[in-house]
């Protein structure tokens, strides 16, 4: 078949790679001249099984009150004149209770297995390279109170195939010895051996020349405006050019990956999608020592920060504002994750040529991304993925290709409308 993909980031690009492997033929149309220029640009890097705890479990309405009025908290609501705002933060808070919890945990753990697995086949035939580091990834926290809590999802985890081991302080500093500062006000942590870290972007960019050497087209500068639908399918989609000039583009199938953007392509036709712009930074910074500079990828329970290590770089990335669509860098926000890097690593990275970014992360209440069918017989999902677009990208690819070609996937996961 003919197959469009909406989108060009991590998800659109891994969905274009596996579709093509499919035997189908397909097109990428992209409004950035591009792939992997948005939200794939500069996030944390970590490819995190491990990370399958949802922003929404039973203590996250009182965490989120603390935070309200503190500009540089790692969760920010800026409350706005926006009904879609009011709509998902209510959303969120029926995904709160320990059983919906539990639902999503395992929706993400059995996903996340998948797509690992899936990354590593590919990167195997293919010899991709992406300042990829295979080292595991240590949950480290600050609050004993945290690490108590974080004790039952972790046993959920465990129990559908995630291999995650509880650490205490000490050996939290010997998988990390860049830890060594910071030792007195750990607590414990878990470690994550087989997960891992890469550069989303290089990943995302060197994917798609291997998409366009397996025949993808690629209309890049081309801006998708509308989804025209007839007799119960769609019959194309309108985009505009670089020059400004409105086409049609026709296929036997589509496919969303427009990340925090396919709510509203797709509303018009009467699909609502419980997706909501959550704005994240990140700030890279050269090795300065390479003594003080952490190897293995972190996450930082109390800030809600991760910690890659791409090549000579440091990638530290994380928070979440939910202000609409607003890219504007706060600079309290950036200096805030800078500050804290300092504490833990001082003098590991140099910070007068700090790099900073921010990009808006596709959020459902759930964390749950939306994958498969729609109301429309040829039009598909491959959306929602939050913070774990990185992470999902090669499992939910794999899956709507095998959705697109009339096939089960083959992980088990809540796909939209599959019965």
């Amino acid at each position: 078949m003919r197959v469009i993909v909406l989108g060009a980031g991590v998800v659109g690009i891994t969905a274009a790679w596996f579709l093509a492997r499919a035997g189908h033929q397909v097109t990428v149309i992209e409004r950035q001249p591009a792939a992997g220029l948005e939200t794939s640009f500069a996030n944390g890097g970590q490819i995190s099984v491990s990370h399958a705890e949802p922003w929404a479990h039973p203590g996250a309405p009182l965490q989120a009150l603390r935070w309200m009025f503190k500009e540089d908290a790692p969760l920010l609501f800026r409350p706005r004149a926006d009904l879609r705002q009011w709509q998902w933060c209510l959303e969120f808070l029926r995904e709160c209770t320990p059983a919906r919890t539990r639902h999503n945990i395992i929706q993400l753990v059995n996903l996340g297995l998948y797509s690992r697995g899936l990354l590593q086949a590919l990167r195997t035939e293919t010899g991709i390279e992406y300042d990829h580091l295979e080292r595991g990834i240590l949950h480290f926290y600050t609050s004993q109170q945290a690490f108590d809590s974080a004790q039952e999802p972790a046993r959920i985890m465990r129990e559908f195939g995630c291999e995650l081991d509880m650490k205490t302080r000490e050996e939290c500093v010997a998988i990390e010895p860049a830890l060594a500062h910071a030792r007195a006000g750990i607590v414990g942590g878990s470690l994550t051996p087989s997960d891992e870290s890469g550069d989303a972007q290089l990943f995302t960019q060197r994917l798609a020349l291997l998409c366009e050497k397996n025949g993808v087209q690629f209309l890049y500068g081309h801006a998708v405006s509308r989804v025209a639908t007839a007799g119960g399918v769609v019959s194309g989609v309108g985009v505009t050019g670089p020059e400004g000039h409105t086409s049609t583009i026709t296929g036997d199938a589509y496919v969303v990956a427009l990340g925090s953007y396919s709510p509203q392509l797709l509303a018009p036709l009467g699909i609502r999608l419980s997706i909501y712009p959550a704005k994240g930074y990140s700030v890279t910074l050269p090795v300065s020592d390479v003594a003080r500079a952490h190897h293995v990828s972190l996450t930082d329970d109390e800030y809600k920060l991760v910690y890659s290590r791409l090549g000579d770089r440091l990638r530290i990335a994380g928070t979440c504002e939910l202000n609409g669509y607003d890219l504007v860098l706060n600079d309290v926000r950036c200096q805030a994750i800078v500050r804290r890097t300092e504490t833990l690593f001082p003098g590991a990275g140099d910070v007068t040529q700090a790099r900073y970014w921010t990009g808006l992360r596709p959020a459902t209440p759930s964390n749950v991304p939306y994958i498969g069918k729609t109301k429309y017989s040829n039009l598909y999902l491959d959306t929602g993925h939050g913070t774990l677009g990185w992470t999902h990208g090669c499992g939910s690819g794999r899956a709507i290709a095998d959705i697109v070609s009339g096939k089960k996937p083959e992980v088990d996961f809540a796909f939209t409308g599959l019965k």
